[in-house]
């Protein structure tokens, strides 16, 4: 097979990995901190942010000494968001689901090592689990990020979770065989449940969304206060859900076309 890096462009992949320097916990940074993380002189990185600047794929931030992502990366990732018909496919049953609950139900992907938002439907409570499109959050304590995990093999687990589990909670669980004991409760079940592991008052349930082959392509979760996520609600939810994700996997390997949704 011919190397492909031959066709590489060293200015284009040098601002790739400038614009990697960016994420949820750091969205701001100052070009000397860019320059250690891209390994890559202040002056090359510098001119290099003013030109994605002039086009828009970074701004200054408030005082103009650090730089941030920028408007037009933010068009085109919505843009990708809305061609993915896993999304338009759940888009209906995210609306039933939160009506017949109550609860924000929210659509996630497998991104790398994390688990990335790309649609909620926020529930009307005024106590209620906020979420937005684009929010990553871990895999191993949230209920959609098991329920990936569950339908990966061992070594693939152990390659995306690493040895160390972070714990974020009291309830989080950091023995990976604890872990590997709950991910074959998910398999056995059809669904996922984080009761207090990733944020403390949240539990929540998820399901997955599968492609024709049976690979898990998305995940539906139901996050909620405690105080209303108790057991035998939890798994009512639970029941409409699998079945809702069973709706839509199916709508995904069919044609094209119009569906009733199914939860009533």
């Amino acid at each position: 097979m011919k190397d492909t890096t031959v066709y590489n462009v060293r200015v284009i992949e040098r601002a790739m990995h400038i614009l990697a320097c960016f994420d949820d916990e750091h969205p701001e940074r100052g070009i000397s901190e860019i320059a250690q993380l891209a390994g890559l002189p202040a002056s090359t990185v510098l001119r290099i942010l003013v030109t994605l600047q002039q086009a828009g794929y970074v701004e200054r931030g408030v005082g103009g000494e650090k730089f941030r992502l920028g408007p037009r990366l933010m068009e085109m990732g919505l843009g990708i968001l809305r061609r993915l018909r896993v999304r338009r496919e759940a888009k209906p049953f995210m609306v039933a689901l939160e009506r017949r609950f109550e609860e924000t139900c929210d659509l996630s992907v497998f991104i790398g090592s994390e688990l990335l938002c790309i649609d909620v439907m926020q529930s009307r409570h005024a106590l209620r689990i906020a979420t937005t499109p684009g929010y990553r959050s871990p895999l191993h304590c949230t209920a959609s990020g098991k329920v990936f995990l569950a339908y990966l093999s061992p070594e693939q687990v152990a390659s995306v979770v690493g040895a160390a589990l972070q714990r974020y909670t009291e309830k989080t669980i950091t023995a990976p065989e604890r872990l590997a004991a709950q991910l074959a409760e998910i398999r056995a079940c059809g669904y996922g449940i984080d009761d207090e592991e990733f944020r403390p008052g949240v539990r929540a349930v998820a399901a997955p969304i599968r492609d024709s082959d049976g690979t898990v392509v998305a995940v539906i979760g139901v996050p909620g206060p405690v105080e209303r996520m108790g057991g035998e609600r939890t798994q009512e939810i639970a029941a409409v859900l699998v079945e809702a994700t069973g709706d839509i996997s199916r709508r995904l390997n069919e044609p094209a076309e119009g569906h009733a949704c199914s939860v009533a």
